[in-house]
Protein backbone atom coordinates (compact mmCIF):
# COMPACT_ATOMS: atom_id res chain seq x y z
CA UNK A 1 0.00 0.00 0.00
CA UNK A 2 2.70 2.61 0.73
CA UNK A 3 4.36 1.89 -2.82
CA UNK A 4 1.11 2.73 -4.29
CA UNK A 5 0.47 6.15 -1.96
CA UNK A 6 4.05 6.99 -2.70
CA UNK A 7 3.45 6.42 -6.79
CA UNK A 8 0.10 8.92 -6.59
CA UNK A 9 1.97 10.90 -4.56
CA UNK A 10 4.72 11.46 -7.52
CA UNK A 11 2.05 11.75 -10.25
CA UNK A 12 0.29 14.35 -8.20
CA UNK A 13 3.80 16.23 -7.20
CA UNK A 14 4.42 15.73 -11.47
CA UNK A 15 1.00 17.51 -12.06
CA UNK A 16 1.00 20.19 -9.49
CA UNK A 17 4.80 20.85 -11.05
CA UNK A 18 3.54 21.16 -14.61
CA UNK A 19 0.69 23.72 -14.10
CA UNK A 20 3.01 25.75 -11.09
CA UNK A 21 5.33 26.43 -13.99
CA UNK A 22 2.17 28.36 -16.10
CA UNK A 23 0.80 29.73 -13.17
CA UNK A 24 3.96 30.79 -12.21
CA UNK A 25 4.79 32.38 -16.01
CA UNK A 26 1.46 34.29 -15.82
CA UNK A 27 2.14 35.57 -12.80
CA UNK A 28 5.67 37.27 -13.75
CA UNK A 29 3.76 38.59 -16.62
CA UNK A 30 1.31 40.55 -14.62
CA UNK A 31 1.35 44.44 -14.19
CA UNK A 32 2.50 45.50 -10.58
CA UNK A 33 -0.53 46.53 -9.67
CA UNK A 34 -2.32 43.46 -10.80
CA UNK A 35 -0.19 41.44 -8.76
CA UNK A 36 -1.00 43.31 -5.73
CA UNK A 37 -4.39 42.56 -6.24
CA UNK A 38 -3.51 38.86 -7.29
CA UNK A 39 -1.95 39.36 -3.55
CA UNK A 40 -4.97 40.30 -2.01
CA UNK A 41 -7.28 37.94 -4.01
CA UNK A 42 -5.39 35.02 -2.75
CA UNK A 43 -5.07 35.80 0.92
CA UNK A 44 -8.44 35.94 0.51
CA UNK A 45 -9.31 32.54 -1.01
CA UNK A 46 -6.91 30.89 1.30
CA UNK A 47 -8.66 32.32 4.05
CA UNK A 48 -11.97 31.25 2.97
CA UNK A 49 -10.11 27.62 2.25
CA UNK A 50 -8.89 27.47 5.55
CA UNK A 51 -12.73 27.93 7.09
CA UNK A 52 -13.68 24.70 5.71
CA UNK A 53 -13.79 21.14 6.84
CA UNK A 54 -11.02 20.14 4.48
CA UNK A 55 -9.23 23.51 2.68
CA UNK A 56 -7.75 21.02 0.35
CA UNK A 57 -10.62 20.36 -1.41
CA UNK A 58 -11.78 23.58 -1.55
CA UNK A 59 -13.82 24.35 -4.87
CA UNK A 60 -15.02 20.38 -4.97
CA UNK A 61 -18.05 18.85 -5.10
CA UNK A 62 -19.00 17.60 -1.64
CA UNK A 63 -19.17 14.34 -3.78
CA UNK A 64 -15.70 13.51 -3.99
CA UNK A 65 -14.26 13.90 -0.82
CA UNK A 66 -12.49 10.74 -0.59
CA UNK A 67 -10.77 11.44 -3.83
CA UNK A 68 -7.01 11.54 -3.70
CA UNK A 69 -7.26 15.67 -4.10
CA UNK A 70 -9.91 17.92 -5.23
CA UNK A 71 -10.63 19.71 -8.13
CA UNK A 72 -9.40 23.30 -6.81
CA UNK A 73 -6.37 22.97 -8.47
CA UNK A 74 -8.39 21.87 -11.60
CA UNK A 75 -10.87 24.28 -11.74
CA UNK A 76 -8.04 27.60 -11.04
CA UNK A 77 -5.95 26.44 -13.69
CA UNK A 78 -8.05 26.03 -16.19
CA UNK A 79 -9.79 29.81 -15.56
CA UNK A 80 -5.87 30.54 -14.97
CA UNK A 81 -6.13 29.99 -19.17
CA UNK A 82 -9.10 32.30 -19.58
CA UNK A 83 -9.08 35.48 -22.23
CA UNK A 84 -10.70 37.50 -19.33
CA UNK A 85 -8.15 38.79 -17.35
CA UNK A 86 -10.30 39.21 -14.29
CA UNK A 87 -11.23 35.50 -14.30
CA UNK A 88 -7.72 34.65 -15.06
CA UNK A 89 -6.98 36.44 -12.31
CA UNK A 90 -9.15 34.75 -9.77
CA UNK A 91 -8.21 31.16 -11.81
CA UNK A 92 -4.53 32.00 -10.25
CA UNK A 93 -5.41 33.01 -6.83
CA UNK A 94 -7.87 30.00 -6.86
CA UNK A 95 -4.97 27.50 -7.43
CA UNK A 96 -2.15 29.08 -5.45
CA UNK A 97 -4.93 28.72 -2.23
CA UNK A 98 -5.74 24.92 -3.00
CA UNK A 99 -2.12 23.93 -3.99
CA UNK A 100 -0.91 25.54 -0.48
CA UNK A 101 -3.72 23.81 1.63
CA UNK A 102 -2.56 20.84 -0.41
CA UNK A 103 0.87 21.01 -0.28
CA UNK A 104 0.97 22.52 3.51
CA UNK A 105 1.86 19.48 5.87
CA UNK A 106 2.36 17.01 3.21
CA UNK A 107 4.63 13.97 4.48
CA UNK A 108 5.29 12.90 1.03
CA UNK A 109 8.53 14.51 0.50
CA UNK A 110 7.85 14.81 -3.33
CA UNK A 111 5.18 17.42 -2.89
CA UNK A 112 7.09 18.98 -0.22
CA UNK A 113 9.14 21.04 -3.12
CA UNK A 114 5.62 22.52 -4.24
CA UNK A 115 5.25 23.99 -1.10
CA UNK A 116 8.24 25.95 -0.93
CA UNK A 117 8.18 27.25 -4.57
CA UNK A 118 4.42 27.94 -3.51
CA UNK A 119 5.74 29.83 -0.56
CA UNK A 120 8.03 31.89 -2.49
CA UNK A 121 5.42 32.71 -5.02
CA UNK A 122 3.03 34.10 -2.30
CA UNK A 123 5.75 36.05 -0.22
CA UNK A 124 6.80 37.50 -3.55
CA UNK A 125 3.15 38.17 -3.88
CA UNK A 126 3.19 39.79 -0.55
CA UNK A 127 6.11 42.07 -0.95
CA UNK A 128 4.25 42.78 -4.06
CA UNK A 129 1.26 43.90 -2.43
CA UNK A 130 2.79 46.13 0.07
CA UNK A 131 5.05 48.40 -1.76
CA UNK A 132 3.45 51.91 -2.89
CA UNK A 133 1.81 52.09 -5.62
CA UNK A 134 3.16 54.30 -7.85
CA UNK A 135 6.13 57.19 -7.39
CA UNK A 136 3.32 60.50 -5.89
CA UNK A 137 3.30 57.59 -3.07
CA UNK A 138 6.48 56.81 -2.91
CA UNK A 139 7.82 60.79 -2.80
CA UNK A 140 5.43 61.35 -0.14
CA UNK A 141 6.40 58.83 2.17
CA UNK A 142 10.08 59.50 1.82
CA UNK A 143 11.72 62.65 3.67
CA UNK A 144 11.75 65.19 0.34
CA UNK A 145 8.25 66.01 1.09
CA UNK A 146 8.28 67.30 4.75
Amino acid sequence: MQIVTRLIAMTRARQLQRQFQQIERSIASLPARTRSRLAIMTLREIGQASKCEFPHLYSTAPDQRYAPWGQGTEIGFSRAQSENPEVALRGIALWLAVAYHETKETPHTSLQPQHRQLLRVLRELRDAGSEPADATTQWMRSGAAA
